[in-house]
């Protein structure tokens, strides 16, 4: 029997999502495996050649449409579920996506996709499905959901911050004159593992050096560190879902006076930018804290990215920290600030780290000291 706990977060969330759903317009969400499709339900799903959707409607049970070796994974849910499992013959799944969505009565109707996530498989066997509906952007209705942590999604962020600094510690003293970037990012990837990150990574170490530290994302080569180069490593870590990202920048044989310089400046902008962040402000003035010490200098141009991104089931997710974001800061939001500076051809410095808005103020997740160590 399911257990209807109103305690239970995933039927907080749906019932939440009903009353978005309403508010938007739309008559339904529709979910493919990824982090909404978790944050929702709890289940988990790999994307594969079998199709998975999940369909979240004010008025009907959660339906889902899955391969029938998966129905193990729906048993003893927390909440109402109609299943339309489909076997291992693909002319036959046409039928039981319409199926599934004649119960739920959504065959001319307004549904919300995750445009960055729905693949044109799951679209085309909607489309089929029902002609007659409307598949719209419904990423500002989940936003609304996930870009507020509650406690204890903050907990496992704040955990997963603890692994990735814990292995970033264990992976320094390894650092030396000769080193590669790619056996610097192994052995970081190692100790990832060692302090208990989960294996699915958020994504995996950046760690560039002299000239390839200009590189925002640059990826690791065969380069090796050498005397007053930058190093720049980027790394973060999982935890029950929920991730931590953080970039620190050192200095390889002695600190060259160019590395100290704007280091010292991104470490300014990156101080402002979490001085500024504060219920109640405009996301663009956390932005712009940032990039206003770096454009007083004369280093605007080589400012290329925005100050941050939100974080938690995703690397990458809202709210965005940008110029032209008008959001008003609120508690739960989390989100990086990284400000950088970086020069083509020679050398680039980025310090991130993740905070969360409480009800009295910005608190820094990381805790790494963020001014450029010398190394090697």
């Amino acid at each position: 029997m399911p257990n209807s706990s109103a305690n239970n977060p995933l039927i907080s969330r749906q019932s939440k999502l009903k009353h978005i759903l309403q508010t938007a317009g739309l008559d339904s969400l529709i979910l493919n495996p990824g982090p909404s499709m978790v944050y929702l339900t709890g289940l988990h799903f790999h994307l594969s050649e079998r199709p998975v959707l999940v369909f979240l409607t004010p008025d009907y049970p959660l339906t889902i449409v899955l391969p029938e070796l998966e129905q193990q994974k729906i048993k003893s849910l927390p909440y109402d579920i109609q299943a339309f499992p489909y076997g291992e013959d693909p002319s036959q799944w046409g039928g039981v996506f319409r199926k599934a969505i004649e119960s739920t009565r959504l065959t001319s109707k307004r549904n919300g996709i995750e445009p960055r996530q729905l693949r044109l498989l799951e679209y085309r066997l909607l489309v089929d499905a029902a002609p007659q509906a409307k598949f719209i952007p419904g990423e500002e209705s989940l936003s609304q959901l996930r870009m507020y942590k509650d406690p204890t999604e903050i907990s496992a962020m704040r955990k997963a911050v603890d692994i990735a600094q814990q292995a970033l510690n264990a992976t320094l003293p390894q650092v030396k004159i000769g080193l590669t970037e790619r056996q610097l990012a192994s052995e970081l990837t190692m100790q990832l593992l060692k302090a208990g990150c989960d294996p699915h990574m958020p994504f995996s170490p950046i760690v560039s050096s002299g000239p390839n530290s200009a590189n925002p994302h640059a990826t690791p080569t065969d380069r090796k560190l050498s005397p007053g180069d930058s190093l720049v490593i980027d790394w973060g870590a999982n935890y029950e879902g929920y991730y931590s990202d953080i970039t620190r920048t050192f200095a390889i044989g002695g600190m060259q006076p160019e590395l100290s310089q704007i280091g010292k400046l991104v470490l300014e902008a990156n101080t402002a930018a979490r001085n500024t962040a504060q219920p109640g402000i405009e996301i663009k003035k956390v932005d712009q804290a940032a990039r206003s010490v770096i454009e007083s200098a004369g280093y605007g141009k080589y400012f290329t990215h925005r100050t941050g991104h939100g974080l938690g089931m995703e690397g990458h997710e809202e709210p965005y920290i940008h110029s032209g974001n008008l959001m008003l800061l609120e508690p739960g939001m989390t989100f990086t600030i990284e400000p950088g500076i970086y020069l083509p051809g020679r050398n680039g410095v980025r310090i991130e780290d993740d905070v969360a808005i409480s009800t009295t103020g910005c608190e820094s997740l990381t805790s790494l000291p963020r001014e450029i160590r010398q190394l090697a």
